[in-house]
C-alpha cells in the first residue's frame, strides 16, 4: 500500500506537467532530482537491464534489394498514456512492466524539454540557415542523463554544428581541459558570456568551442570552413546560453 501511495504522488507530479502546454521548469527540476531511483529502484527494485544490438549480420547475399519505404514515425513516448499503463499495470501487481511505463513517462518528458530548446534557437546565424531534417533530440536514458539536443547550419561546404548534452561523458574532457595549463597552441581557455570555455582548432575539423554551465550541462559548437577564431565567437554570440540553461532546469 504504502508503494501505491508513492508512486500515486509520482503520477500526480507527471500529470500535472503535461496538463499545460509550458512545462513547469522547477518541477521538472524536481523531478529530477527525485523521480529516477526512488521509483525506478526504491518501488520497483534493481533489476539489472542490457541492451543489445538489433543489427544482425549478413548471413548471406540476396539479390533483392530494398528500394523505398516509409521508414519510422518520430513521436516522443506518450506521458499521459504512460501513466495509465503503469497504473494499471500497478493495480494487476505487473512490476516490471510498471516501471517500464514510468521510464517511459519520464522519457517523454526529456524529450520535451528537449524539443523546446530546439524551438528558441535561431533558424540562422551569420549566414547559415538551419537543416531542419538534421535536427535532433535524443535521450540516453531516464533521470536526464543522456541528453543530447543537436542542430546543424550549413551553406555549401560551411558549416556550425550546435550541440547541448545533459551527459557527463560530454562534459568531463571539457572540465579537465579548463583547469589543466597546457602548451597546446591549438587549444585556449576562453570567456564567453560569462561562462568560463575552451577553444580548439584542428585542421581536419576546424574550430570547436565547449562551454559547461549548470551542474552538468554543456553547450558545444563546431565550426567547419571558419575563417578564424573571432568568426567562429561571433557565431556564438548568436546563442542565448541563459535560456537554454533555464529551459534545461539547471541551476
Amino acid at each position: 500500500m504504502k508503494k501505491f501511495f508513492v508512486l500515486s504522488g509520482i503520477f500526480l507530479m507527471l500529470f500535472l506537467i503535461t496538463g499545460h502546454q509550458v512545462y513547469s521548469q522547477g518541477v521538472l527540476k524536481k523531478i529530477k532530482d527525485k523521480a529516477e531511483d526512488k521509483v525506478v529502484e526504491g518501488i520497483f527494485g534493481k533489476e539489472k537491464e542490457t541492451e543489445t544490438n538489433t543489427e544482425s549480420s549478413d548471413q548471406g547475399s540476396s539479390s533483392v534489394t530494398n528500394k523505398g519505404g516509409a521508414g519510422l514515425s518520430n513521436t516522443s513516448p506518450d506521458v499521459k498514456q504512460n501513466i495509465g499503463d503503469a497504473e494499471s499495470a500497478l493495480k494487476d501487481k505487473k512490476f516490471t512492466e510498471a516501471r517500464s511505463a514510468i521510464r517511459q513517462a519520464l522519457l517523454g518528458v526529456e524529450m520535451e524539454m528537449g524539443k523546446k530548446v530546439l524551438e528558441g534557437l535561431p533558424n540562422s546565424v551569420n549566414g547559415l540557415n538551419k537543416v531542419d531534417e538534421e535536427d535532433r533530440v535524443t535521450s540516453a536514458s531516464i533521470g536526464f542523463v543522456g541528453l543530447i539536443i543537436e542542430r546543424v547550419y550549413r551553406n555549401d561546404d560551411k558549416e556550425l554544428k550546435f550541440t547541448v548534452g545533459n551527459d557527463a561523458a560530454l562534459l568531463a574532457p571539457v572540465n579537465m581541459s579548463a583547469y589543466v595549463a597546457s602548451t597546446d597552441q591549438n587549444q585556449k581557455q576562453v570567456k564567453y558570456k560569462g561562462y568560463n570555455g575552451v577553444l580548439e582548432y584542428n585542421e581536419g575539423s576546424g574550430y570547436k568551442l565547449s562551454v559547461p554551465f549548470g551542474q552538468s550541462s554543456v553547450m558545444i559548437l563546431e565550426g567547419v570552413n571558419y575563417a578564424n577564431e573571432q568568426e567562429i565567437m561571433s557565431s556564438a554570440e548568436e546563442f542565448d546560453i541563459d535560456k537554454i540553461k533555464k529551459e534545461l532546469g539547471e541551476q
